[in-house]
Order: C-alpha cells, then structure tokens, then sequence
C-alpha cells in the first residue's frame, strides 16, 4: 500500500519540486533544509562554507545554520567585493530569502542586463517588498525560464485582486442532517502545528457531540511538503481527513484554486454536508464559498489570524502601503463579510471584523481552548521531567510554540542568559520548530548558554502536555507586532490548564488570556531585563507559583474547553441550516 501510494505520488512531487527549482532555488534549498535533521544540516553547511569560491556557499551556508550576524557580514563583504555578475544575482537571492534586502538592493545594482538569472532575482526581490507589477515586469522582461515566472506571478496577483472560482449549480441537492465538511490548509498527522491542533480538537469535539465530521486539506497536501507516501484519506479519533491528490498540479494559482474547488465540489456531493467550514487565509474562503453557492447551503469562515499582517511582520514598515499587502488585506475583509458566520479567537480579532464590515451578529468568539490530557490533573514539575527524560532538578523556564520570528525567543534566551549567572541549576526549555529555530540555536551558542538551553523540536502531540506541565514557568514573550496584538495563541491556554503561571508581552491578545498578577505576569515586550526580572519573582517565590497556576487552571476549564466550543459552533451551524429552510 505505501509502495503504490509513493508510486502514484511521485509525479506530484517532481512536477513542484522542479517549478520551486526554477523558480527559486534558494527558498527551495531552504525548504528542505528545515525537513532535515538538524546534526546533518549543520555538517552540510559547516562543509559547504568552506569550500573556495566567492562567499555564495558560505552566506548560504550561514544562513541555513541560522547564523544571522556571519549571513549579514558576508553579504555585506560580497557588496564591495569583485564578484562576478552571476555570483551576485545569486548572492542577492540569499539576501532576499535572509531578508536583507538592502544588501539585496547593493548587490543588484549595476549588474549588466542581460546576465543570467538577474531579472528572476529582481522579481524575487520586489515580489518580497510586496511590489506585484513590477516584479511581474522585470520577470516578463527576461528569457524563457523568467518569463514563465512571470505568468506565475500574474496569476497570483489575479487571485489577489478579486479572482474567483467558477461552479455550476448543483441541481436537486439533498444535505444529510448533522454532517459537515472543513476545508483546511494542512491537518494532523502530517503536520503538527498549533493551527492542526486546533483543528483537530474542534472536529474531535465536534464528532463526540454526534456529528458527521469531514475536512478536506487544500489541493496537493500533504505531498507538497514531504508526505509522499500520504493515501487518500486519514482516520483520527471520529474525524475523516480526505486528500486533494491529483495527479499533477495546473499551472498558476488561479487553475489550482479551479483545480481545487472543483475537486472539493465532488467531495462534497458525495459526503453531503449540511454545512461547510473553513479558515483563514481567504484562498480557503474564496474556494468554500464557491462550492456552498453550488450547493445551496450556508458557509463558515473561520477568522485564526491576520495573514496579511503575518507577511508585513518580517518587513520594513513601508511595506504595509504596497499592492500585495493592501490587496490582501481587502480580501481578507471581503471573504469574511461574505460569509454566514465568522468564528473567532478573541475580543480584539472580533473588533478588527466587525471595524472592517462585518455584521456583528455574525462573529462568534470561538477561543483557544483545551481537552483530552489537559482536563487530568497535572503532575507536578520534577514528575514531569523525569517522565520525559529531563533533569529532574530545575527550575525550568520556557515554551512550547512555532519557532517564528514574532515570537520574540531570542527575548526569551537573553534573559535566561541575565538568569543563569545567579542561577546555576536553571534551564530554558524551547519546544517546538520552524523557521527561527536554526538563529535560536546560533544565539543560545553566542550568549554561552551551552547545555543549558534545550531544543527537543517537535514532539508528538500524545506528550505535548507534559511539556508543558515540564515548565515551572511559561513565556510568551512575543514582539509587539499587528499580527502579535490581534492573534491570541493556544499554547499559552494549554499552560494556564497546566497549572503553570505564565509571564507574557503586555499586548491586547495576551492580556484577553492572563490576568497579570492573577494567573500570570506582563511584561513590556522585547526587554529582556522586564522579563528576566517577571521570571525571576515567579522563581523566588514557589506559593505565588502554585496560586497563580492554580488560578489560571480554573478559569480555563470554567471558560475555554473544545467540548463547549463545539457545542456553541453546532448550535449556530444548526442556525444557519433552519434560516436556509
């Protein structure tokens, strides 16, 4: 079965990885990079950054151990130096993709025209900026291999402006009672992301309380990132996970979201829901609405987080004014207030909704909540530890989260650093992985914490909550960001049921989860010093731990448990079914 699964996989796998190849064959070697073990990703790149050459390997090779501060300096030392054209187009690109795109910029300028790969990497590099039109002119204006990027391009940027799918009316359609259909952008088991863990427990829920529970995962998923062995469908716990698999994708985003809708249509006639249900970003909503209008039936747009706002957050300030963002933004908002009912995570999101028009009686505050595991009482630190093979002996600080930029981590490690002279026996715990974790290893070396820092990566989901109950305190020191002030995160939730006392940012979201001073502390975010001194009172003083923790545990299980969430989503499903009748 998994032969004849690979088998019939492999032709979508090779027809991504060579677009990605011709495209951009920086982000690819990227990509798969952070499919690699660590240990082996580092030898690569230790060997790579010391062959000869003009400094191309060893700036890519830094920038794939995460070492930001020797990616900028041999960048920057490429700038002035004499390297030939093409080193530098390619040069820029690694520029772009460690996001330096001054230096990008430098490199790029005075390039002769009609250097091999120069026009991709202009595109590449105002693409990044959020310039649509002219990344697709600069693309358009070189050869063969360009001028396919630009077609690309062009056909994300018609999604963008108002692109939609196409479906005829499904005529005499008969929804089965208490059946519903998700769309999603990825799911358990292929990833676990905080983003499948919601899902997961919501559907789950959803299920115990008697519902027919399907979700379809977007088009080519999971084989485009890695899962080439993935079969049609998936079983979890009550919950059907059907796969989108064609035998290759179209080419252009518009075609695959056709592709896609046309895919979800014929699933959907077959499961015949009486409700349809996705999540953000708008490509699910825009496809799901499609197929709800074929059907007849009422459509749900999920509202986790601000994409848009997400993209401009590894960006200078100037690129919240370009096309890309401004587009986004308005799709966003066009998407939602097309839909029957828009869940989501807190007060501040849902204020965000309503200010960019959508009715109020139509936003539902779904939370972030726990279940399963998180409902049993927690075991105590030390007992915890030693179950997952840790010291025994602490105190332990930390985390348990997607290692991204805007969660402010390396806040986190340079208080730990600020901690550990005083506090020889401390550890910082950082759970999880993505796309900071190589910097936040590179960092941890830098500041000396050695084997006190601990990266297990990412653990299976069946130990996630002793993970948490690990910690003798939990951090959340996120960056004081749009997407940061708006999203409200599931970890934190999970620590709080933990009975962990949490130290967080003081931003809008974080303060709608911790009552600072009751169930945990806020800090002024990115100060290391604030939060140093926040974890340190909290390690002082073991009563106020256990009260605090004590107290965060009762409010969750009394306001944030998926069982209740799913019983408020299906009363408003079964709303929207009557009001269609």
């Amino acid at each position: 079965m998994v032969v004849s699964h690979l088998l019939r996989n492999l032709p979508l796998a090779a027809g991504t990885v060579l677009e990605h190849l011709g495209d951009d064959p920086v982000m690819l070697a990227l990509q798969a990079s952070r499919k690699l073990p660590h240990g082996l990703v580092k030898t690569a790149a230790d060997a790579a950054s010391r062959l000869p050459g003009s400094g191309l390997a060893a700036a890519l090779s830094a920038h794939l151990r995460g070492d930001a501060a020797e990616t900028e300096r041999l960048l920057a030392s490429a700038v002035t130096g004499s390297a030939p054209a093409r080193r530098r187009v390619r040069l820029a690109d690694v520029a772009v993709a460690a996001n330096l795109p001054d230096h990008a910029d430098r490199l790029l300028a005075d390039i002769p025209s009609g250097t091999r790969g120069l026009q991709a990497a202009v595109a590449r590099r105002r693409w990044h900026a959020g310039d649509m039109d002219d990344a697709i002119k600069a693309a358009a204006a070189g050869g063969r291999a360009e001028q396919r990027m630009a077609r690309r391009l062009a056909a994300e940027r018609r999604v963008l402006a108002g692109w939609q799918p196409e479906l005829p009316p499904t005529a005499g359609y008969r929804p089965r009672p208490a059946t519903v259909l998700h769309l999603l952008t990825n799911s358990l088991p292929h990833t676990g992301s905080g983003y499948a863990q919601r899902t997961h427990s919501l559907l789950r829920a959803q299920a115990a309380e008697g519902w027919s529970v399907h979700a379809a995962t977007r088009v080519g998923y999971p084989v485009l990132v890695g899962g080439l062995t993935a079969g049609r469908q998936d079983e979890m716990e009550g919950v059907t996970y059907h796969r989108l698999l064609p035998a290759r994708l179209p080419f252009g985003m518009d075609s695959r979201l056709q592709l896609q809708a046309e895919l979800l249509l014929d699933l959907a006639r077959k499961l015949r829901p009486a409700v349809l249900h996705t999540t953000t970003h708008f490509v699910n909503g825009i496809v799901v609405r499609a197929v709800a209008e074929s059907l007849g039936i009422p459509w749900v747009y999920e509202v986790r987080g601000q994409l848009a706002d997400t993209w401009a957050s590894t960006r200078p300030p100037q690129a919240r004014s370009s096309s890309r963002y401004l587009e986004f933004q308005a799709r966003e908002a066009e998407t939602a207030a097309a839909a029957d009912l828009v869940p989501t995570l807190g007060m501040e999101m849902a204020g965000q909704l309503t200010g960019a028009g959508v009715p109020e009686e139509r936003v539902l505050l779904l939370p972030n909540a726990v279940g399963e595991g998180f409902l049993a009482e927690p075991l105590d630190a030390a007992a915890a530890r030693t179950r997952l093979g840790l010291p025994a002996r602490g105190p332990f600080i930390g985390t348990v989260s997607s290692l991204v930029d805007y969660e402010g981590l390396d806040t986190l490690l340079r208080a730990a650093a600020l901690l550990m002279p005083a506090r020889p026996d401390l550890h910082c715990l950082i759970v999880g992985d993505g796309a900071a974790l190589p910097a936040l290893r590179a960092l941890a070396e830098e500041l000396g914490l050695g084997g006190k820092v601990l990266f297990p990566g990412r653990v299976p989901r069946s130990e996630a909550q002793l993970y948490h109950q690990a910690l003798d305190v939990f951090a959340v020191p996120r960056k004081d960001l749009n997407v940061t002030r708006a999203v409200t995160p599931l970890k934190p939730v999970e620590a709080l049921a933990s009975a962990r006392p949490v130290v967080a940012s003081r931003l809008p979201a974080l303060a709608e989860l911790i009552a600072d001073g009751t169930t945990g502390l806020l800090v002024q975010p990115s100060d290391p010093t604030a939060l140093a001194e926040a974890l340190q009172r909290l390690l002082d003083d073991e009563p106020l731990r256990h009260r605090m923790g004590a107290a965060g545990r009762a409010a969750v299980l009394a306001t944030r448990t998926w069982e209740a969430n799913a019983q408020l989503c299906l009363g408003r499903y079964r709303d929207l079914i009557g009001e269609r009748r």
